[in-house]
């Protein structure tokens, strides 16, 4: 909540309004509330949350969400509750993956095997609300601008043997090829080009480039 205070958040209790859980949260429930966010409860006032209100609580949080993020839960965490609350009601459910060995990642790593929606970035989530929140997907970084090879003079038999020399069957980065010859970045292009049109490269995912036998 603290991240989104600014351009506005809810905050759901599982007690009454007047009784923050934690304590020590009062002051970010009043700081939610001025700042043009909103804290709801279903219970009344000078209600005091027991363990069986959270489950309760994560219905509220579910059913106002167009998408739900479990980010940490172990095999028999709250979260999962909502989770499931959350793709009962037809909500979108995302889940961060996590080392296989950590028991604090069993609960994400549960829902990713039942086919919720894999998430690294904050990018994967917006991109995935867009559409069901009216809005574009974000661009997640801008478009390298292709390397100007106009000016440049057709590459020498020198330059084209570096670059054959750097590739090989296994897929290559273009950065790792720039960095092995030495040659500039509209060099590499002009030759890979050229090496394309013959036929004789194949490219990859992630612009990676391998040579053809």
């Amino acid at each position: 909540h603290k991240g989104s205070v600014s351009t506005g958040t809810i905050g759901v209790l599982a007690g009454g309004l007047d009784v923050p859980y934690p304590p020590e949260n009062a002051g970010l429930c009043d700081e939610i509330a001025d700042r043009g966010g909103a804290m709801v409860s279903e219970m009344p006032f000078a209600w005091q949350p027991r363990a069986q209100d959270f489950p309760r609580r994560n219905r509220l949080v579910a059913g106002m969400a167009l998408g739900l993020v479990v980010v940490e839960a172990a095999q028999r965490s709250g979260s999962l509750i909502s989770a499931r609350l959350a793709n009962d009601m037809g909500r979108l459910v995302f889940a961060v993956p996590g080392s296989p060995l950590d028991p604090r990642a069993a609960g994400c790593n549960a829902l990713l095997k039942d086919g919720v929606t894999l998430v690294t970035e904050a990018a994967d989530v917006l991109g995935a609300l867009a559409p069901l929140a009216g809005t574009r997907p974000p661009r997640t970084a801008p478009l390298a601008e292709a390397p100007d090879i106009s000016a440049l003079p057709p590459p020498g038999e020198n330059d084209r043997a570096d670059v054959l020399e750097a590739l090989g069957p296994t897929p290559v980065a273009v950065d790792d090829i720039i960095r092995h010859t030495g040659m500039s970045a509209a060099q590499i292009s002009m030759v890979l080009l050229e090496l394309d049109l013959a036929g004789r490269l194949e490219r990859h995912a992630g612009g990676n480039v391998s040579l053809i036998a």
